[in-house]
C-alpha cells in the first residue's frame, strides 16, 4: 500500500463514488450553491442575480470536476476550471470585499461535499473507516486547490486595481495641472481606456465621499483627493447630464462645474471652488451653471468666457464678416430694447436691413431670444468686449 501523500489524494477515493452522486448532482449543486450563499454574512445580503449565477457555475465546476478526479492522478484544476475560481478571486478584490468571504464559502462547500458524498455512497453499500478517511484527505487537498485560484484571483486584481490606480491618477493630475503636452495626456487617457478624451465635467465633493465617487462612478470618473475636498472628473456623456447629477448627487454637498475639454478642467475646477465660496452649504448640489453670471460680475473672466462661449456659439459656424455684422446687430437690438429704428440709426444701415439681420438671428437663436435670463447674459458678454465695435 502506498504511504499517504505519494499519490494524488483522489487517486485512493472507491470507483463507484462517482456512480452514487452523479444523479443527484443537479440537486446537490442547488443545495451547495444556496447553503455558502446563506451561511456568509458577507454574501446573504448580495441581492443580485449575476453573484447568484456566478456561485452556482462555480459549485457545478467544482462538483464535475471533483467527481472526474476519482482514482486518477491528474491535477486538481485543468486551466479552464482553475480560471472559474480565479475569477471569483477577482470579483472580490473589485467588489472591495475581502477573501475572508469566499474562503468561508469554500470551507463551508467542503464540509457539504464531504457529507454529501458519504450519504451518497451510504446509499449504495456500507462505507467503510478507511474509505471516510481518503474521502476526507481527498476533500480537504481539492478545496485547498480552490482556495488557492481564489486567492490567486484577487491577489492578481487588487495588483491591477493598484496600477490602474497608478494611472488613473496620472491622467488625473495632468488634467488638473493643466500644463500637460497633449500628447502625453491623450496617452494617459487612452491607458485607461478614454481613447476620445474630450469633454470633462469636474464635481467637488467633500473628502469622505471620495471612496463612494470612485465605487459610483467607476470608469467613467477620476476621483484625485486634495486633502481639504475631493474633485471627480467625469466623461461627459448621459450620466453628467445636469438631471442626472442632480439625482445622484442628491443629499450631498457637491458643486457641479461647467463641462469644458479637457484642456480646460483647471479653469472649470476654479469656477466650482468660486462658486463653493460664493453659496451657502446646501444638502444638495450646486451647478456653476447657475452662478456665471455672478461670478462674470466679480471680475472672473473664466466665468465670462464660458458665458461668452455658450451664447455666441449659434453664430461660431458663420463666416467672419456675417458674425461680426450680427453680433453688432445684436448688441445694438438689446440695449435699445428691440427698436429697430434705434438700432439702424445708431450702426448707419438701413432699417430693412436690420430687419434682415434680426430674422436671421431669429433663425441662429430661436425661442432663447424671448429668454430674459438668456438676453442678459448675452448682453453682458457683449458689453464685457466679446462683440465687435458696430457696423
Amino acid at each position: 500500500m502506498s504511504a499517504p501523500g505519494s499519490v494524488a489524494p483522489w487517486r485512493r477515493l472507491p470507483a463507484d463514488l462517482a456512480t452514487a452522486m452523479r444523479p443527484h448532482l443537479p440537486a446537490t449543486v442547488a443545495a451547495v450553491a444556496l447553503a455558502v450563499t446563506e451561511a456568509t454574512p458577507a454574501f446573504a445580503t448580495i441581492d443580485d442575480d449575476k453573484f447568484a449565477r456566478d456561485v452556482r457555475t462555480a459549485v457545478q465546476v467544482a462538483l464535475d470536476r471533483f467527481l472526474d478526479l476519482v482514482g486518477t492522478d491528474e491535477p486538481a484544476l485543468p486551466p479552464r476550471s482553475r480560471e472559474v475560481f480565479v475569477a471569483l478571486g477577482a470579483a472580490e478584490a473589485r467588489e472591495e470585499r475581502g477573501p475572508e468571504a469566499l474562503l468561508a464559502a469554500l470551507r463551508m462547500a467542503a464540509r457539504l461535499l464531504l457529507r454529501t458524498a458519504s450519504q451518497s455512497l451510504a446509499r449504495l453499500r456500507p462505507v467503510g473507516t478507511e474509505e471516510l478517511i481518503d474521502l476526507s484527505d481527498a476533500v480537504t487537498a481539492y478545496v485547498d486547490e480552490l482556495a488557492a485560484a481564489a486567492t490567486d484571483g484577487y491577489a492578481l486584481q487588487l495588483r491591477e486595481q493598484a496600477g490602474e490606480g497608478d494611472r488613473r491618477r496620472q491622467l488625473a493630475e495632468l488634467l488638473l495641472r493643466g500644463d500637460g503636452m497633449p500628447s502625453a495626456v491623450q496617452a494617459a487617457a487612452t491607458r485607461i481606456g478614454w481613447p476620445d478624451l474630450d469633454t470633462l465635467v469636474p464635481v467637488l465633493l467633500p473628502l469622505d465621499q471620495a471612496r463612494d465617487a470612485r465605487f459610483r462612478y467607476g470608469p467613467d470618473g477620476l476621483v484625485v483627493e486634495r486633502g481639504r475636498d475631493a474633485v471627480l472628473l467625469l466623461r461627459a456623456g448621459p450620466r453628467t447630464s445636469r438631471n442626472h447629477l442632480a439625482e445622484a448627487l442628491a443629499g450631498r454637498r457637491a458643486v457641479v462645474g461647467p463641462a469644458l475639454g479637457w484642456a480646460q478642467v483647471p479653469a472649470a475646477v476654479r469656477l466650482a471652488e468660486l462658486t463653493a465660496g460664493l453659496v451657502a452649504a446646501v444638502a444638495g448640489p450646486t451647478f456653476v451653471d447657475d452662478h456665471l453670471v455672478a461670478l462674470m460680475l466679480r471680475g472672473e473672466t473664466g466665468a465670462l468666457a464660458v458665458l461668452a462661449a455658450r451664447r455666441l456659439a449659434p453664430l461660431a459656424p458663420l463666416r467672419p464678416a456675417q458674425r461680426e455684422n450680427l453680433l453688432a446687430t445684436l448688441y445694438s437690438w438689446l440695449r435699445h430694447w428691440g427698436s429697430r429704428a434705434e438700432v439702424a440709426a445708431e450702426l448707419f444701415v438701413h432699417p430693412q436691413t436690420v430687419s434682415y439681420r434680426l430674422n436671421r438671428l431669429r433663425e441662429l437663436y430661436g425661442d432663447a431670444l424671448d429668454d430674459p435670463t438668456i438676453r442678459l447674459e448675452l448682453l453682458l458678454v457683449l458689453a464685457r468686449g466679446s462683440g465687435p465695435a458696430p457696423v
